[in-house]
């Protein structure tokens, strides 16, 4: 195996164990301070200045305002997305559990990949097959599975 796509495989890995510490931390932040909105807020002021640091120590190239005005708006929504992400995350792991919430989040997330892959949004299409739907059915059951609807808590 590739050892840059072994050490891409084990990095994604690693950052998908530590998104339920993530949602746990901000969650608590929130129970301890003025509540998931808040809590969420500051988190990404946080990796802001984080991302900032680097971005300043890796002294990667600005592009110009120029630049940046001249791009379609509809790419700044990646940003709204993550703010979602860390908001609902934050809010919802209390009531779901960091297993439940990340089950969910990874199926929404599948759905929502095969629906962007298959009608081609932003890259080449590739269409659903059986095989990716039995993919995503499983992931479905081990979600269902995992929250478990039907128990009390």
């Amino acid at each position: 195996m590739n050892v840059w796509l072994l050490g891409s495989v084990a990095l994604a890995a690693l950052v998908g164990m530590v998104l339920p510490l993530q949602a746990l931390l901000n969650a608590r932040l929130g129970a301890l301070t003025q509540g998931a909105l808040f809590a969420s807020f500051v988190s990404f002021a946080v990796g802001t200045v984080a991302l900032g640091l680097v971005l300043a120590a890796s002294r990667t190239a600005w592009p110009g305002v120029r630049d940046l005005a001249a791009l379609p708006p509809w790419l700044w929504l990646g940003g709204v997305i993550g703010a979602l992400f860390v908001f609902c995350g934050t809010l919802l792991v209390p009531r779901l559990g960091a297993a439940g919430l990340i089950c969910l989040i990874v199926f929404g997330q599948l759905v929502g990949s095969l629906l962007v892959d298959h009608f081609g949004v932003l890259t080449a299409a590739r269409p659903v097959d059986l095989t990716r739907l039995a993919g995503a059915a499983l992931v479905c059951v081990g979600a269902v599975l995992v929250v478990r609807p039907w128990s009390a808590g």
